[in-house]
């Protein structure tokens, strides 16, 4: 088993569901007690996110590249960048280091095209969402990306940085949540990428009809299909 190399504290939140995930998928390939190889640096979000705020990729990368070589260096056979927004920088990232970095869109891209969807929104940060780095590569799997009005970008990402990015899981955020992605179902899109590794904590598959793509999920199947060597169960 290869060991899977974690860039995490985006939040630390999310962080833990990829801890369980990655565990729970690798004992249910190799049963007994069997858990994964994990190498963890955690950041300080608070340190990232008014970083983000200010326009400062170029510190960030900074950040992000000395976590990356520190994992590399303890033995990492991958790594995980367990933040959708911070993927804007995976390519220079990935120029930094000598393993793979698992991009978090293109494990999504490739789960969308499998399932023979053509139009997905996609939510998350004002960044995910706007910026270009992750439509254009759903576009490259043929996916036409979506994304709510000005109004519910905002609040969106108020939500996932003053909100969940604090532990804090509304009943009324997500009843707003779910309005969205219906308002944008009736738009035309025939799935929702949660792109944004905290918004699985909030909603999932059971509350909605509308086909969700739970990020946090299909980029751990991908580490631990990368760490096996093999396809997973269900796959």
């Amino acid at each position: 088993m290869k060991t899977i190399g974690l860039i995490g504290g985006i939040t630390w939140l999310s962080s833990v569901e990829y801890y369980r995930l990655l565990n729970t998928l690798v004992n249910q390939e190799l049963g007994g007690v069997s858990s994964a190889k994990i190498i963890l640096h955690s950041v300080d979000f608070a340190e990232i996110k008014s970083l983000t705020e200010a326009g400062r990729w170029d510190r960030i990368l900074e950040l992000m590249t000395d976590a990356a070589k520190k994992l590399e260096a303890a033995g990492a056979g991958c790594i995980l960048l367990g933040a959708n927004t911070m993927h804007k920088l995976a390519d220079d990232l990935q120029a930094s280091i000598n393993i793979p970095l698992l991009h978090i869109a293109d494990e999504t891209g490739e789960q969308i095209r499998q399932d023979g969807l053509q139009t997905v929104a996609l939510l998350g940060t004002k960044y995910t969402m706007q910026l270009p780095f992750y439509s254009e590569i759903l576009s490259a799997y043929d996916i036409t990306t979506i994304i709510p009005g000005q109004d519910d970008i905002d609040y969106i990402n108020n939500a996932i940085y003053t909100e969940m990015g604090k532990g804090i899981f509304l009943p009324e955020t997500k009843r707003k949540f779910l309005d969205i992605i219906h308002q944008l179902a009736d738009r035309g899109a025939q799935g929702v990428i949660l792109g944004c590794t905290e918004i699985p904590l909030l909603l999932q598959q059971k509350d909605t009809e509308v086909k969700l793509y739970d990020t946090t999920l299909i980029h751990s199947k991908a580490a631990v299909r990368f760490a096996l060597g093999k396809n997973l169960q269900g796959d």
